[in-house]
C-alpha cells in the first residue's frame, strides 16, 4: 500500500494536464493494484459526460456530468489562506509523555493537522 500525504477533504491544486490551475477538495482516493497507480477524484475538476441507458424502475437515462480521476502526482496541497501550493512533510514530535505524528508545511514549518497522538510506553 502506498502512503500518500494527501487525504480525503484536502484542498488541492492541479499542477499538470489540461485542468492545470484548477482547485478543489479531494472527494475520493482510488488505489489501484499497482502501488504507482493512485488516483484522486476532485470536486469540479476533470468533469466528463457519461451516457446512461434508462433501466425501468431503477434509474433515468440521459447524459450526466461526472468527475473523472486524476493521477495523484498531478495535484499538490493548496494553502487557501496564502493562495499557493504547498509541499507537505510528516514529522513525529515528543511532548511530555505523548508521541504526536503530524503533517506540516515544509516551507514555513506550520502544522497542517495531526495524524495521531498516543501515549509513550
Amino acid at each position: 500500500m502506498v502512503k500518500t500525504k494527501l487525504k480525503k477533504g484536502d484542498p488541492v491544486i492541479v499542477i499538470a494536464g489540461k485542468e492545470k490551475g484548477k482547485t478543489g477538495k479531494i472527494k475520493q482516493i482510488i488505489r489501484g493494484s499497482d502501488p504507482n497507480k493512485v488516483r484522486v477524484v476532485i470536486e469540479g475538476v476533470n468533469v466528463g459526460k457519461k451516457h446512461v441507458k434508462h433501466i425501468e424502475g431503477v434509474r433515468e437515462g440521459g447524459i450526466f456530468e461526472i468527475e473523472r480521476p486524476i493521477h495523484i502526482s498531478n495535484v499538490a496541497y493548496y494553502d487557501e489562506e496564502k493562495g499557493e501550493k504547498v509541499k507537505i512533510g510528516i514529522r513525529i514530535r515528543e511532548e511530555g509523555n505523548k508521541i504526536i505524528k503530524e503533517r506540516y508545511n515544509k516551507k514555513t514549518g506550520e502544522t497542517i493537522d495531526q495524524i495521531y497522538e498516543k501515549e509513550k510506553k
